[in-house]
């Protein structure tokens, strides 16, 4: 097909984008007037020409129109491109939807992700139904919502954006009249009119509580419907191949770190957590009355014609609704008793009470437990059927969410629980030198402390402001567990784990909370973050002897055996680049599999992945099935971050699919068959060279090179991020402004503004021009590695798509905001040659001549997108120049902000 032709496939989606743009380009002229609109024609004409068919004279025109823009015209230019980046995100997401709708209504063989085809290579693996069955009620996946500075989209924007998404669903129908026809358009019309009379940008800075809020907007998006009917699918499924089985076990549920995380964010405090988990249960339980409500209506069922069971008639007898309209329909009456009990529980859990005369719930497993008893009573008097709908989902999302919503986890840096844990034992020892102690010997004393029994913390003791809110936070951890049930909080996170002690550091602060040591189960997982490439080298010999300690291991037993251990994708990339930091934690996952196994253990791994390629992101299921042989075995944890979490969890049939793709890739990921062993000693050979090559470069240029602190400050929009009040946390874990204290997070997105992208490829073309150079120029060994090898080939692919998005014309405008020439030149120089080299090496690997010549759907996205956000990028520069030379001037920030806001949403997995 010729460039730039449309399929027939594509037609809908090229006829929406189309009218998206007809629309807002009518709001534009008609709020802004035509002087406006015909600046936005003429930058959208030059711009498009420039990128597609690479016309110098329309660039030249093209920047020549944009340098003579006032700010004021140029925020109105920047708003119209960076709302149609907005728009086509949304016309592109509705495509997907209607691309999956018709392969399953055509019956075509189920893709990959999906639980079809996951299920069907489970059954010719040799797997029977009930292994399945068994498979599920061991495993755990769980999806970690995350609130991190690159979630750019206001939440008022978002329900219009949502607004427009329905109103395209049904303009895709196809028996639409010309009057429904119509009305859509209008009602799209003034959607987009509302868009544009609203702020993209917040005007203050989001606390932790507006990240809760903004996190439990996805349970109504997406989470409460689609979760529980996952898992009522894969209970169909199963059913259809064995009748008598039991419904699966539920095993995917929902995370949080937002509220939890306190890891450089002095805004997570004790009463923060407690609220937390207030807002969420009160979000589950308001989900759950409303349920009960409709649920209610809909179970009519008269006496008269139908028998009950005596469960069933002790609950109804039990109602406050005493209407005699309601006599005989004791249904009706039942869930008015459960109602009420759960009205009495949300009142309890929330502070509140008085209002209502029934007992409250103990537990949800106690509210579980009666919806029971309406679904056997129905089962049991030949209403079956009318199990299978609300009630089954309702009796599902109750395992699925419980009382408490989504688990909590704790998140601390090593540094700062030592800094408690010293000061604990100057309290009850002076003179007890923890911090000046070498490694042995804090382990020595902290084993006795978990040994022994006395309390480490003097009640009357004046604390230091650090250790008492470090205090605080394990307390109201454990006042919360204690409230909603152990599964409100389940694991706790050493950020920058080093050593063993920094675990049984942790595991002592937790002991003196009570929130680990006791007897009976349910304590909180101790769990290590590796980060940085030194980190992830040295995790096997610090789990290896962690795991000896008798005192350790016997807290992981109580956790039923399972050591989670987090691996860092964005620290170890901001440390050691993209192929060291690809190569390390592979290397990692395989050891700490070994490891567990030798030492009987079960091995969870969490995976801090980011929406960048630079920080883990890619494609979910191409990135779990990557992973080593023995790393997955049903369990698996991964963070949903930033952008990334709107950007798959918005639109409930997007929702629907990311969660199908987790479930159905743990499944096959976990297959029998799969053998890290049976990876050829020549390919982890050449790895390995390919990582120290490409850790030499990166490396050289990021922290080696004199003044390139400065470029990077000067060439990207680092330093402004922190006024756009898109998050709570802030930019850098210390003042001052090291790279190697900033945060892995605000480091990938500037170098996605500026279209280098560079933690996404830096360093793959020195390291395979070293490595063929080594080897005559024989590639022959690294095109088989990316046929035969999913870990080399994901790396590759990931990074393809980085380089897609990469433009160093671009890049060189914002290289000029470098005010010393000779920097700049030495260091855009060698990007711009490390580049070409990826690309180069990158294309004679896959054995192809154009990036993305095996991914048509993004390459098509790319080309419709870019030309809109290539001017928002030569106006960002504009603006930086501006905003730099007259630093108060508001309008000039102000116009800078959008444009972050838009280039953001056109690169879509920036942050």
């Amino acid at each position: 097909m010729p460039e730039g032709a449309v399929s027939s496939k594509d037609a809908l989606l090229h006829d929406q984008l189309e009218l998206l743009e007809r629309l807002l380009d009518k709001t534009v002229r008609a709020q802004e007037g035509l002087e406006v609109f015909e600046l936005v024609e003429t930058i959208r004409r030059d711009s498009i020409k420039f990128h597609r068919e690479e016309d110098l004279e329309a660039r030249r025109t093209l920047e020549a129109v944009l340098r003579t823009l006032g700010t004021d015209t140029a925020i109105q230019i920047i708003r119209a491109f960076s709302y149609f980046s907005h728009l086509a995100n949304i016309a592109e997401d509705q495509h997907h939807i209607r691309r999956t709708r018709s392969h399953e209504i055509a019956g075509s063989p189920p893709r990959d992700g999906s639980l079809a085809r996951a299920l069907d290579r489970a059954l010719k693996a040799g797997w029977s139904a009930g292994d399945l069955s068994r498979f599920i009620a061991e495993a755990h996946v769980r999806p970690v919502l995350t609130a991190h500075p690159t979630e750019i989209r206001r939440k008022s924007t978002m329900r219009r954006e949502i607004a427009v998404a329905g109103l395209l669903d049904e303009r895709g129908r196809s028996d639409l009249t010309p009057d429904e026809l119509k009305e859509i358009d209008d009602k799209l019309e003034r959607a987009i009119l509302v868009l544009w009379q609203t702020s993209l940008l917040r005007e203050t800075k989001l606390s932790v509580r507006d990240e809760v809020e903004n996190g439990l907007s996805y349970f109504d998006y997406t989470f409460f419907r689609e979760v529980p009917a996952l898992h009522n699918r894969l209970e169909d499924r199963l059913a259809e191949l064995d009748p008598e089985l039991d419904p699966p076990a539920t095993f995917l549920r929902v995370g949080s770190w937002i509220g939890g995380d306190r890891d450089g964010n002095p805004s997570v405090d004790a009463e923060v957590l407690s609220q937390t988990l207030r807002l969420q249960s009160a979000h589950a339980l308001e989900y759950y009355l409303r349920e009960l409500g409709k649920l209610q209506q809909e179970l009519s069922l008269s006496t008269v014609i139908v028998d009950v069971s005596d469960g069933l008639r002790d609950l109804a007898d039990r109602s406050l609704d005493r209407s005699p309209h309601r006599e005989l329909e004791l249904y009706r009456r039942a869930i008015s008793t459960i109602s009420g009990r759960l009205a009495a529980t949300h009142e309890s859990l929330n502070g509140a009470g008085g209002s209502t005369e029934a007992e409250p719930y103990p537990s949800a497993a106690a509210f579980r437990a009666d919806l029971e008893i309406v679904h056997s009573s129905l089962v049991s008097n030949g209403s079956a059927a009318l199990t299978r709908g609300r009630l089954r989902r309702l009796r599902r999302a109750v395992d699925c969410f419980g009382f408490h919503l989504a688990s909590l986890d704790m998140r601390q840096n090593s540094d700062v629980l030592e800094a408690t844990l010293a000061e604990l034992f100057e309290a009850v020892g002076p003179g007890a030198g923890y911090r000046e102690m070498d490694e042995e010997g804090r382990i020595a004393t902290l084993r006795r402390e978990l040994e022994g029994r006395r309390p480490l913390v003097r009640r009357h003791w004046t604390y230091s402001e650090g250790a008492r809110k470090e205090l605080d936070i394990f307390r109201a951890a454990r006042a919360v567990r204690d409230v909603f049930g152990a599964e409100a909080m389940t694991t706790a996170i050493i950020s920058n784990t080093r050593g063993v002690s920094d675990l049984l550091g942790q595991a002592v602060l937790l002991k003196e909370a009570g929130l680990v040591g006791g007897q009976g189960g349910g304590e909180m997982n101790v769990v290590p973050l590796f980060e940085t490439i030194t980190d992830l080298r040295n995790a096997v010999a610090i789990m290896d002897r962690l795991l000896s300690v008798p005192e350790y291991r016997r807290l992981v037993d109580g956790c039923g055996g399972v050591q989670e251990i987090m691996l860092g994708y964005s620290d170890s990339n901001k440390d050691g680049g993209y192929v060291t930091s690809g190569w390390e934690l592979h290397k990692a996952a395989v050891g700490l599999a070994a490891l567990c196994r030798r030492r009987g253990v079960r091995l969870r791994l969490f995976h801090g992945r980011g929406g960048s390629v630079g920080r883990g992101g890619g494609p979910s299921y191409d990135a779990i099935m990557a992973q080593p042989a023995g790393t997955v075995n049903g369990q698996l944890r991964l963070t949903e971050q930033g952008e990334t979490v709107s950007g798959k969890y918005t639109n409930p049939a997007l929702g629907r699919r990311n969660l199908e793709i987790l479930a159905s890739a743990v499944i096959e990921s976990s297959l029998p068959g799969k053998d890290e062993d049976a990876v050829p000693e020549s390919y982890l050979d050449v790895m390995e060279r390919l990582s120290e090559f490409a850790l030499a470069a990166y490396r050289a240029l990021v922290y080696e090179t004199p003044g390139f602190d400065d470029y990077f400050r000067a060439s990207t929009v680092i330093s402004e991020i922190a006024t756009l009040n898109i998050g709570s946390r802030p930019a850098s874990r210390k003042s001052g402004g090291r790279i190697e204290d900033l945060r892995a997070i605000p480091w990938v997105f500037s170098w996605s503004q500026c279209r280098v992208m560079l933690p996404g490829w830096y360093g793959f073309g020195a390291a395979t021009s070293r490595w063929l150079a080594e080897n005559g120029g024989d590639s022959s060994l690294l095109q088989e590695m990316c046929r035969e090898w999913p870990f080399f080939r994901t790396l590759l692919s990931n990074m393809d798509m980085v380089l897609a998005k990469t433009n160093m014309a671009i890049a060189s405008r914002y290289a000029g905001l470098v005010p010393d020439e000779s920097l700049r030149d030495a260091v855009f120089g060698r990007i711009v040659a490390e580049r070409a080299a990826a690309i180069r090496s990158a294309l004679e690997i896959a054995r192809t001549d154009r990036l993305l010549a095996g991914n048509p759907l993004l390459a098509r996205s790319i080309r419709n997108r870019l030309p809109y956000i290539d001017p928002l990028n030569h106006l960002q520069v504009e603006l930086l120049r501006a905003q730099r030379e007259r630093p108060d001037d508001p309008d000039a920030l102000r116009g800078l902000l959008l444009t972050i806001n838009g280039i953001s949403a056109g690169l879509k997995n920036s942050g």
